[in-house]
């Protein structure tokens, strides 16, 4: 029997864990890989029966692969969940039935973000595909991509019809905060690969980050809720040359 592992990453998500591991309980194995959590994260999820790892938080593609490392010899298939999302018994039963198939490496899963308690499906938040479940040993994360990771399969890649549920922002300081974490780690990106800001950047990039995601990628359609996000978003491209002309007179 093909043997499949959810692996968690956390840092003090004591207030999401329970809730996803009960989505998990479909997985023959699961595992918690933590960044040295402060609160109850690790013993709520102890408790729930999942096995615990604890790896000091680098960036995204340095978690992911160290978590692939340490099911590497326990597992056939990994697929990865962050702790604020849920995975629905359709989508279960599709992963059930996908790992049997043999000529894939990875399959992508779309994503329904709820968004300050809002289905969020224009500006870029769906179908936003992740590539989750992952073929052990056929898998490995760029680490030059410390956010918004992106992984490498060594195959054919496949996408899953049904959508990983995602709370990912409860409010709209909890938005703010993530996405200025978000921006630090893009500015720091940017400047290893020797980029300045330009004055122009500070102009165009947030205009054409507006345009490209209440235009093209159709945040219009979400009413006042689309318009709000892509103001925002336009904003965070404001800091991100902020932050990268910081950076450059460190």
């Amino acid at each position: 029997m093909t043997h499949l592992t959810a692996i968690v990453l956390t840092y003090n998500e004591a207030h999401n864990i329970a809730e996803c591991l009960k989505t998990l309980r479909f997985a023959d194995h699961i595992i918690v890989f933590d960044s040295y959590s402060t609160d109850d994260t690790v013993a709520i999820a102890q408790a729930f029966g999942a096995d615990i790892f604890q790896h000091a938080f680098e960036n995204y593609a340095e978690q992911r692969n160290a978590a692939l490392e340490a099911a590497d010899e326990m597992t056939d298939w990994v697929l990865f969940v962050d702790a604020d999302e849920r995975i629905s018994d359709a989508l279960a039963a599709e992963v059930r039935n996908t790992i049997n198939l043999p000529e894939y490496a990875g399959w992508r899963l779309p994503r329904h973000n709820y968004i300050f308690g809002v289905l969020t499906k224009g500006a870029g938040w769906f179908p936003d595909y992740q590539t989750r479940l992952l073929r052990v040993g056929q898998a490995h994360y760029d680490t030059r991509r410390h956010v918004h990771e992106v992984v490498k399969l060594f195959g054919a890649q496949g996408t899953l019809l049904n959508p990983i549920i995602h709370y990912n922002y409860q409010d709209v300081a909890q938005f703010l905060e993530k996405q200025e974490r978000y921006t630090n780690m893009a500015a720091q990106n940017l400047r290893a690969q020797g980029i300045r800001p330009q004055p122009q950047n500070y102009i165009l990039q947030p205009l054409r980050h507006f345009y490209w995601r209440y235009i093209t990628l159709g945040g219009y359609r979400d009413g006042w809720h689309g318009l709000r996000l892509c103001l925002m978003m336009a904003r965070f491209e404001y800091r991100k040359y902020q932050q990268l002309d910081a950076l450059w007179h460190a």
